[in-house]
């Protein structure tokens, strides 16, 4: 009688994500990113629905896949030859049932309504996943600051600063950076913040730079953050990163320090890219020229190759995960791991897979690597350690102090191992044990969905 139970229970929660599901593709039929992301985390759903139907009474996923407020604006500037451009900015502001709204804003041609729902939807799990009380957001324009000078991504930034200044604030929204957006673009932005508010408001901004309320260690802590969660996956299996071969995607802030701090714990990285292509180096990458190559320099990840004469280039970026390897780290971009790069991954013997990107795999990616045992940290989780670290910031700009890097440090740590054991925690309790995909996805939604009743229909 209980099994059958259990089963109507199952299936009840199933037709109520369904029949949600198909009313956000009808809503948002062209937004495929968000589409994406709505669909992985609601199926994951399905048992704590079934366990916990005041969810459904509570209509709690109508409510979270809709944002607050979606707010689009124009940015118009002037370019160096006194041509003025106008530039889209976005910022959604997601959910603020645990807190202010948080997330990065990012800078890059591809940057639509699609890309930061999807974006600002996955941050509302991630953020809860932190234990911060901070709600999701996430912006940004499709501005390319590539190739921009330094006058030029000032005018802008500006620009797009004075319209979004009229949204955020410290216990309101506090944007950070992305991809596209660094120290030198928060910079900017600051100081257009506190120009146009006139008053010094440093919890408005993370990523700030350590000498006007920066945290210590923000730089390194995506990466760093999404190593330590692969760290502790292999240490559930009696596994380790020492003496692991590792792949690493991209060769921007989150991929350098992936890379570091695997290096730091023995593993042996072989291969980075950029998006124009990747480089295999069989004796190790050279963390040092890849720094001086994309922090100092801004070139190619192509002129390692100059230095490093037994390392190959290859064009395109695709290729690098059909390099063996024990553990793979995607932090380039979303969707970068496709169902045949999965499945060329697995058959190379991929063991883990850390996704310190947001939504690198796609979904058919994801059923590979669970299908054949791969230990799968999803990005919500794996790569929480730069969200985590911006509410340290948060933290020590309310209460004017700043931390030493090994305390920043030692607080990632201690929160990227307690964003694991939930998830496990939370995967065993919906009866899938070892699916941190369902487990980062129940543990991050139960707290977000709770609070949301506790403050009633708003």
């Amino acid at each position: 009688m209980k099994t059958v139970e259990k089963v109507t229970e199952l299936e009840v929660a199933r037709e109520y994500v369904n029949q949600v599901y198909e009313t956000v593709k009808q809503r948002n039929s062209h937004e495929t990113e968000f589409l994406q992301a709505v669909k992985e985390v609601f199926d994951s759903l399905v048992p704590v629905l079934a366990k916990n139907p005041i969810y459904i009474k509570e209509a709690i996923l109508e409510r979270i896949v809709e944002p607050e407020r979606l707010i689009s604006f124009r940015v118009p500037w002037v370019d160096d030859q006194g041509n003025v451009k106008v530039n889209r900015g976005y910022r959604v502001q997601f959910n603020s049932a645990i807190g202010p709204y948080k997330g990065g804003l990012r800078f890059h041609p591809s940057v639509n309504a699609s890309i930061i729902k999807f974006l600002g939807f996955e941050q509302i799990f991630k953020n809860s996943l932190t234990g911060q009380p901070i709600g999701g957001g996430k912006g940004g324009s499709d501005f390319d600051p590539k190739g921009k000078s330094d006058a030029e991504i000032m005018r802008f930034t500006q620009s797009f600063m004075t319209e979004l200044s009229n949204y955020i604030g410290p216990d309101k929204d506090v944007p950070a950076g992305d991809i596209g957006v660094g120290a030198k673009e928060i910079g900017y932005m600051f100081g257009q913040y506190k120009r146009l508010r006139g008053a010094y408001e440093a919890g408005v901004l993370t990523g700030k730079g350590v000498g006007y309320g920066g945290s210590l260690a923000r730089k390194e802590a995506t990466g760093y953050g999404t190593v330590y969660f692969v760290d502790e996956m292999l240490k559930d299996q009696d596994l380790s990163l020492n003496g692991s071969t590792v792949v690493v995607s991209g060769s921007g802030n989150v991929s350098i320090y992936a890379m570091e701090k695997a290096m730091e714990l023995g593993a042996k990285v072989v291969a980075c890219s950029d998006s124009g292509g990747y480089v295999y180096d069989k004796n190790g990458i050279d963390l040092d020229s890849v720094k001086r190559l994309k922090e100092v320099e801004k070139k190619r990840i192509s002129e390692y190759v100059k230095d490093h004469p037994g390392a190959l280039y290859f064009e395109g970026c695709s290729g690098i995960w059909s390099i063996p390897c024990d553990v793979a780290l995607p932090c380039a971009t979303q969707n970068e791991i496709d169902e045949m790069a999965a499945k060329v991954l697995v058959s190379n013997g991929v063991k883990a897979v850390g996704e310190g990107a947001n939504m690198p795999s796609t979904l058919e990616a994801i059923d590979v690597f669970l299908d054949n045992k791969v230990l799968f940290g999803p990005a919500k989780a794996a790569n929480a350690g730069g969200v985590a670290v911006s509410a340290l910031e948060m933290a020590q700009n309310s209460a004017r102090l700043s931390w030493t890097f090994e305390e920043v440090d030692n607080k990632l740590k201690v929160i990227m191992k307690n964003i694991y054991r939930d998830s496990v925690a939370a995967a065993e309790e919906c009866e899938m044990p070892g699916n941190l995909v369902v487990g980062a996805n129940a543990a991050g939604f139960i707290k977000v969905a709770d609070a949301m009743i506790t403050q009633g229909v708003i």
